[in-house]
């Protein structure tokens, strides 16, 4: 009988071993060997040996930045229901490996705990409005609440965020409106004074346009007189008196604006006196008003000296000193 070859089983058996004992670590990881069930070391990212059968990885932890989001459901101090997402960023401590993996079991649920806890002690604190504007509040006191207790079992708490606050949807709906309503008021407002800044500017505009228009209508009125006595000049220089003149420039008025109507197929229907006497009567009744006007002048002007020297007779009775 051929004798068995048992070296090239005990080499086979010994690059197995080999083999079974080299290990590696990825970066940002540690894993935690037990020799006979017993903790042994700690090992870093790279190529590793451990004894086979005897040594075992008993686990691995991530040294990566986690984040883990909780979502609470509490009560504010004016009775609103809101739920609020705290998102926790942590990191497993690099010098605590051990205490990280053998003094927690699950270290999600601490941390969910903890969480639970700070968010229902403050905000019930707090009205639905300073929840919002306060958020930060929350996240610093969450954050420092998990850092005291998580530091203890190898976990650093880098950063907590309040993400998301969700009111019951009846209030959203009830903030909604009172938004609407203010934005409304706003609006209305800015509508009063835009409709009361073109009231008061249309006003300017028509006394700069009745301005103007006095203006024109006083040099218009202007020019004609000066018209008018360059005419009576011109006239009175051929022999023509005044009375004459007037009566001609008068007639021959009356008729231009009978011409100037008549051109005019558009115009309503204006009824004046046409005769040739018209215009005698026209300079007559005008001639008339001038005279009188002159007539009251001249009294109101008398009058006004009579009680001149009256008043001056009376202040001189009164102080006999002005006589001196």
């Amino acid at each position: 009988m051929f004798g068995i070859p048992f070296l090239p089983i005990i080499i086979f058996l010994f690059v197995v071993l080999i083999a079974a004992g080299v290990f590696t670590v990825k970066q940002q990881t540690a894993a935690i060997i037990e020799r006979f069930g017993k903790f042994h070391s700690i090992r870093q990212s790279g190529l590793h040996f451990k004894i086979p059968l005897i040594d075992k990885i008993s686990g691995r932890l991530s040294l990566k930045i986690q984040q883990l989001d909780v979502i609470v459901e509490t009560k504010t101090k004016d009775d609103v229901f809101v739920k609020l997402k705290v998102s926790v960023q942590f990191k497993v401590i690099k010098e605590k490996v051990y205490d990280a993996f053998y003094k927690l079991d699950y270290p999600h649920d601490q941390i969910t705990s903890y969480v639970f806890d700070v968010v229902r002690a403050e905000v019930p604190k707090m009205k639905l409005d300073d929840v919002f504007e306060r958020k930060d509040d929350i996240a610093i006191a969450v954050k420092g609440e998990l850092n005291d207790a998580m530091m203890d079992y190898g976990y650093d708490i880098i950063k907590t965020l309040v993400t998301d606050i969700d009111p019951d949807e009846q209030v959203k709906e009830a903030m909604n409106r009172i938004n609407a309503s203010e934005r409304e008021k706003i609006a209305a407002q800015y509508e009063g004074d835009a409709q009361r800044i073109l009231i008061v500017e249309k006003a300017k505009a028509e006394a700069e346009s009745k301005r103007l228009q006095g203006q024109g209508i006083a040099d218009q009125r202007r020019e004609i007189a000066r018209g008018l006595e360059e005419s009576v000049d011109v006239l009175n220089n051929v022999g023509i008196n005044s009375q004459e003149a007037s009566a001609l420039i008068v007639v021959t008025q009356h008729y231009d604006t009978l011409q100037s109507i008549g051109e005019h197929t558009g115009s309503n229907l204006i009824l004046l006196p046409n005769s040739p006497q018209a215009g005698s009567d026209m300079l007559n009744n005008m001639i008339a008003s001038f005279t009188a006007s002159n007539q009251i002048g001249e009294a109101m002007k008398v009058q006004n000296a009579a009680k001149g020297i009256t008043n001056k007779k009376s202040s001189s009775k009164r102080n006999p000193d002005t006589e001196i």
